[in-house]
């Protein structure tokens, strides 16, 4: 629903006018932009990407188990999370310590992951994930991400669903398999050279806000499943091995009842 939302509001431009009616279709004046080759609605402005961003924050991996000044302890989300932080999948980010020293590397709510190391002949690096304040439940401490990864905070948090649905847009298109290098066999994202000169058109900031009104309460119940998931994989998990190892059973009295 909210991609089909950011398509027609973003793509085709028939977000709605001051009438409530389908911008472009309704005859909204439409304007030629020579950077991006295409007409964009009249009063858009068109800049890049790295205009959208505030600061980014590396990754850190930190050690094991706690050692020395490696005392605050965290979760690592790596790119084989951001699937499950997305809700396609499970998310198994592993326990670690940090340096106290490094405290500003912990992601904050509005922050985005990017995947800079990785990828696959047929997927590119560049996969994101996305951290709004109800994410932060499905952990039990703060969260840092891992070397092959990066985050990065926005300016302007009015355009924070409207830049995750952008990004993710260029990624299914592709777009970011054009901005790959390769060392050690390892693919690499160029991101600061992306960021820096990939072109995009910004809407206004007002419709900005109205697209995140929409789409906070559909990312609110998504995040609230994923927890609900999450504590049930738990519950499998541990109740499982002793129902199979017989030191609990199913009663079956009260599965008939159950069941009438």
């Amino acid at each position: 629903m909210a991609k089909l939302i950011y398509d027609y509001w973003f793509v085709q431009f028939d977000f709605p006018d001051a009438n409530g009616k389908p911008y472009k279709s309704s005859g909204g004046k439409m304007v030629d932009n020579e950077e991006l080759k295409r007409e964009i609605p009249e009063g858009w402005g068109v800049n890049v990407l790295t205009d959208w961003i505030k600061s980014d924050k590396t990754g850190d991996w930190g050690k094991e188990s706690q050692q020395g000044n490696y005392t605050l302890q965290v979760d690592c989300i790596r790119g084989a999370d951001i699937n499950g932080l997305n809700g396609k999948g499970m998310v198994k980010s592993p326990n670690r310590f940090i340096l106290q020293k490094n405290q500003h590397k912990l992601l904050s709510p509005f922050d985005l992951i990017v995947e800079i190391s990785g990828g696959s002949p047929t997927q590119s690096t560049g996969r994101l994930a996305f951290l709004t304040p109800e994410s932060f439940e499905r952990f039990d401490h703060p969260l840092i991400c891992s070397n092959f990864c990066k985050a990065i905070s926005l300016e302007n948090n009015c355009y924070f669903f409207n830049f995750v649905y952008q990004w993710n847009s260029l990624y299914s298109n592709g777009v970011l398999f054009g901005w790959e290098g390769k060392t050690s066999g390892i693919k690499n994202l160029l991101f600061d050279s992306f960021v820096s000169k990939h072109s995009v058109c910004q809407p206004p900031e007002l419709l900005a806000k109205e697209f995140s009104r929409l789409i906070e309460p559909i990312q609110q119940k998504k995040q609230k499943a994923f927890k609900e998931n999450s504590e049930l994989e738990s519950l499998r998990d541990w109740l499982l091995p002793m129902l199979m190892n017989g030191q609990v059973t199913v009663n079956e009295t009260s599965q008939k009842k159950g069941k009438g």
